[in-house]
């Protein structure tokens, strides 16, 4: 595996390789508050048969991006970011994983270029109401009034003690968590800056909620093979947000692990395993297709 950065719209995104770049891509996008490095299991054991990237969005991991002054950081701009990235590395064909904050920039890449989707892996992505848990009462009351008061009840989201119970709230064993996980996802919320791009967009995830039914109405019009791999123990999207996929994608296949909202840090060889079947199964179709 390459650490790679690249210049983007005046951003350094850093970004994780790894594979050969003439087998099909998966791209690995990561959710809050974490970064590529929650792929850090996962990727090798794609790589043996596919090219796999994983960016760090602006405000998150291992990228230099510009401050909130400069910078608008919301998740139409971090998709113009990594929709660049992708152009730049002239990536025009993937899979998509998509995790947290993964489905909103991944959903928003898949409607504006479905011609370019071999299919979708949602882990713990969200795109339907029900999906949402009371866990989203604090950043609702911040979409309602966008007080000073409200907006410090948030920066509890970024404490190191909210970060370990994400990793950590929901796990068979929470000796099997890479302590690791939660302390450089805390050290980069350490920055002051940092949490005010967080608190930025948490009050902008209420523009994800606003385009599920654009979403929804892709996966319906262009049905996209589909697996959902989900930790049904997630504090902050329920099983029933996970089902709801099968209702505009009807072929979604569906494995659940009793885990929480990181499945991957207790799953990673289940979920990878899926993942490869699933992606050989639509590969092998996708090129059946293009022959036809």
């Amino acid at each position: 595996m390459q650490n790679k950065t690249m210049k983007i719209d005046n951003v350094d995104l850093f970004y994780r390789e790894a594979g050969n770049p003439q087998n099909p891509t998966i791209v690995l996008l990561h959710g809050y508050p974490a970064s590529s490095h929650m792929f850090r299991n996962l990727i090798p054991l794609l790589a043996e048969t596919y090219h796999v990237l994983a960016p760090d969005y602006p405000g998150f991991g291992f990228t230099k991006s510009p401050p909130l002054t400069e910078f608008t950081y919301t998740f139409d701009r971090l998709t113009e970011v990594v929709t660049q990235w992708l152009s730049a590395l002239g990536i025009d064909r993937y899979f998509l994983y998509m995790q947290d904050y993964g489905a909103p920039v991944g959903l928003r890449i898949a409607s504006q270029s479905p011609e370019r989707v071999l299919g979708l892996i949602v882990q713990n992505g969200n795109a339907y109401a029900e999906g949402l848990t009371d866990a989203w009462a604090g950043i609702r009351a911040y979409w309602n009034e966008r007080s000073s008061e409200n907006g410090k009840a948030l920066l509890e989201l970024c404490s190191p003690e909210f970060v370990r119970l994400m990793y950590t709230n929901g796990v068979k064993s929470a000796d099997a968590v890479a302590p690791e996980s939660w302390a450089l996802d805390t050290h980069f919320l350490s920055d002051p800056e940092r949490r005010d791009i967080q608190i930025a967009l948490f009050y902008d995830y209420q523009s994800n909620v606003a385009s599920y039914d654009t979403w929804q109405r892709y996966l319906r019009e262009h049905t996209p093979p589909t697996l959902v791999v989900w930790g049904v123990n997630d504090m902050f999207f329920s099983k029933p947000g996970a089902e709801a996929f099968g209702r505009d994608v009807p072929e979604t296949e569906f494995r659940f692990y009793e885990t929480g909202h990181f499945a991957l840090e207790e799953c990673a060889a289940e979920i990878g395993a899926e993942i490869l079947r699933f992606a050989q199964k639509h590969q092998v179709r996708d090129k059946d297709l293009a022959n036809a």
